[in-house]
């Protein structure tokens, strides 16, 4: 299998363009001397067709519209859908990964042998050999640490940062104050993840952070001024966004990421 280094970009146009390595095509040409998006499609759909190729494609969510609904495209990126229809419903004999903080329409599929899509969300580690090198003490308490902060790397590497600074690395005193501080790195990022959001994701949001155990969908759409299209279609994109976890028990429960929840309610 080859691996493709597929770099693209939209030009002042809003045309995609596509960058392939001209050594993998038989052609002199590469894609963007190629007149139209269509055209560009068709001779990269004659390479995964012909070669066994790998495409990586990473940080997706950020060609969608923004204060929207998940996985809706920004006009400009309009024929990147054009390409994930392409490659789910085309017959080839190459892979693609997708790499998105947010899901789109493509990534999703109740029927892995009809289309052969399959989605992966990436949970927190819980490993506390990920700690090793940070300088802090009290191995003892680790997991304790990496737990409270969802096993998330970004995460961990703030507050590390923080017990570095303000308790001399002792994470025995730090988790002491039974607190879940948000940095500021934390609260920057919270910020922009929540002000990406619809208004009506912001409502659920703003109402889920009320809670302090999971609550079903009946109890939260009751508390909420939505009308109940706005209010499924909100809460269904929070969960395309990561954002929202269904917990399936004797009834379906809905809940936020607990670090994520924090910043709710003391920053919104």
């Amino acid at each position: 299998m080859e691996t493709i280094t597929l770099n693209s970009h939209v030009g002042q146009e809003g045309i995609l363009h596509l960058d392939i390595p001209v050594n993998i095509i038989n052609t002199d040409h590469k894609l963007d001397s190629l007149p139209t998006i269509n055209d560009k499609l068709k001779q990269l759909f004659d390479i995964l067709t012909n070669k066994k190729c790998l495409i990586i494609l990473d940080d997706l969510q950020n060609i969608f519209i923004p204060s929207q609904f998940a996985g809706k495209y920004q006009p400009e990126y309009q024929d990147y859908q054009t390409l994930f229809k392409m490659i789910t419903e085309t017959q080839h004999q190459s892979s693609v990964i997708l790499i998105s903080q947010e899901q789109c329409p493509e990534m999703e599929c109740l029927d892995e042998e009809l289309y052969p899509i399959k989605s992966l969300e990436l949970s927190g580690l819980d490993n506390p050999e990920i700690l090793k090198n940070t300088g802090l003490k009290n191995k003892d308490s680790w997991l304790k640490l990496i737990k409270l902060y969802e096993g998330n790397l970004i995460y961990l590497k703030s507050i590390s940062i923080l017990i570095n600074k303000n308790y001399d690395d002792q994470v025995a005193d730090f988790l002491a104050e039974n607190t879940l501080h948000i940095t500021n790195q934390m609260q920057s990022h919270f910020y922009e993840t929540f002000h990406h959001l619809s208004p009506q994701e912001q409502q659920i949001v703003l109402e889920l952070s009320k809670f302090e155990t999971p609550i079903s969908r009946e109890e939260l759409r009751q508390s909420l001024n939505l009308s109940s299209v706005d209010f499924n279609n909100g809460l269904q994109s929070l969960q395309q966004r990561y954002l929202v976890t269904k917990i399936k028990e004797d009834k379906i429960l809905f809940k936020l990421s607990p670090v994520f929840q924090e910043y709710v309610r003391t920053c919104c």
